[in-house]
């Protein structure tokens, strides 16, 4: 009989695995599919998915200008933090290169269009492929009966490193590190050390898309986050690669610097936060879990915000509230750092053309995310971290459940 915390989190799953597979395209822009390559040298290092296959990304090569430069982008998709949900995963395309797409779409940050990606467009592009459910942060294995799960994240951050250097990635001239999700997580959790295989000359800067996952607090007074999280970094092994000076602050709970509140003080390398006030994922299973909501008295809400209640948009407001005071010592602080915090009910917005760039993307004091990330990574002006205001007052948004009559269409897009 499955538990309700892992009924919770293979909701959580579905949700991840909606929001990365129906994602709207601008019209005309297809996107453009690039092949996967496995990486070769991977089990030398030990370096496997959950079940045992090879990793794998999707290199897009930069031309002209931008030959030199790398763009790397971590694959998102949830997380497993017990047997039976690893088992589960390993049979699908988030746990084996086996069952995924051999090619990929890349738009938005990923796209090779001027127009449409201005400051990157010509870059090294590389969607890393997500398979060991821990953000690439696992270093351990289990025994399942005959066969062996494989929790090797952090190898195969290495692994696919070590493969792209010789490519060119070691020349690099400039580099962003980015992620989406579980993978913006990553970007956080291995920001200084991309910045560590690369030439002291190089500027390289990190980028953080819908992975700023809050230790909050749920509607029903439980602290589901941290519980998923502390089981996720004692079955995979992870303590051992956090940030050490961040574990020593947090002794005897050196799981909490897998929460980036918690990481980003001891973060060197200069970063950007984009990420949603009210990010639907943490919507659903951070402030409202299944566990915390059993009788359905968030269900409308849920669907649409506006069939929330008042009790129910104060939450709202006080989930927003506690996300940017999370944020306020790195706002005020951080000489380096950037964000663009809006108020839609999005879940990764880099990744897609229609959010990332467009005539309707979403604006704060009528800068799109595009502009203000180039505007941070090249310092161009002094404007480069935006918060905007709190809902319903954004009408640029793009959301993924309705916040007023009209809605987005989700069209197909796997992310």
């Amino acid at each position: 009989m499955k538990t309700p915390r892992l009924l919770d989190l293979m909701a959580a799953m579905v949700l991840l695995v909606c929001v990365a597979s129906s994602l709207p395209l601008v019209s005309g822009d297809p996107g453009r599919r690039v092949s996967m390559t496995l990486v070769r040298g991977a089990a030398a290092l030990g370096a496997f998915c959950l079940d045992g296959s090879l990793p794998a990304y999707h290199l897009d090569r930069g031309f002209g200008a931008g030959s030199n430069n790398w763009l790397l982008q971590f694959e998102g998709g949830g997380w497993c933090n017990d047997i039976a949900s690893c088992v589960d995963r390993s049979k699908t395309r988030r746990g084996s290169t086996r069952f995924m797409s051999k090619t990929a779409v890349f738009t938005g940050i990923l796209s090779n269009n001027a127009s449409l990606n201005p400051d990157f467009y010509n870059w090294n592009k590389v969607r890393l492929r997500y398979c060991d459910g821990a953000s690439f942060a696992g270093d351990a294995q289990f025994r399942n009966g005959r066969s062996m799960l494989y929790f090797r994240g952090q190898r195969i951050w290495k692994a696919i490193i070590f493969d792209l250097l010789p490519k060119g990635l070691a020349k690099a001239s400039k580099a962003l590190l980015t992620g989406c999700s579980a993978g913006g997580l990553s970007t956080f959790l291995h920001c200084d050390n991309f910045k560590s295989y690369l030439p002291k000359t190089a500027n390289v800067k990190c980028m953080s898309d819908a992975g700023f996952f809050l230790d909050a607090i749920d509607v029903a007074s439980n602290r589901t986050m941290r519980s998923l999280f502390t089981q996720l970094v004692s079955l995979q092994g992870i303590q051992k690669n956090l940030d050490p000076n961040c574990t020593r602050a947090f002794y005897p709970e050196p799981s909490l610097c897998f929460f980036p509140q918690y990481a980003l003080r001891f973060i060197r390398t200069p970063i950007f936060i984009l990420n949603s006030a009210y990010d639907v994922f943490q919507f659903h299973h951070g402030l409202v879990p299944p566990s915390a909501d059993r009788t359905g008295r968030w269900k409308r809400c849920k669907l649409n915000v506006t069939a929330c209640n008042p009790h129910q948009l104060d939450a709202l407001q006080g989930f927003r509230t506690d996300m940017l005071g999370a944020l306020m010592n790195f706002f005020r602080n951080s000489s380096r750092g950037g964000m663009f915090i809006n108020s839609c009910f999005d879940h990764c917005q880099s990744p897609l053309q229609e959010t990332w760039l467009s005539p309707t993307s979403p604006r704060i004091h009528n800068k799109t995310i595009a502009r203000t990330v180039g505007d941070w990574y090249f310092g161009r002006g002094k404007g480069a971290k935006e918060i905007g205001c709190s809902y319903p007052c954004d009408k640029t948004c793009h959301n993924l459940i309705p916040a007023s009559t009209t809605t987005d269409s989700l069209g197909n897009l796997d992310i």
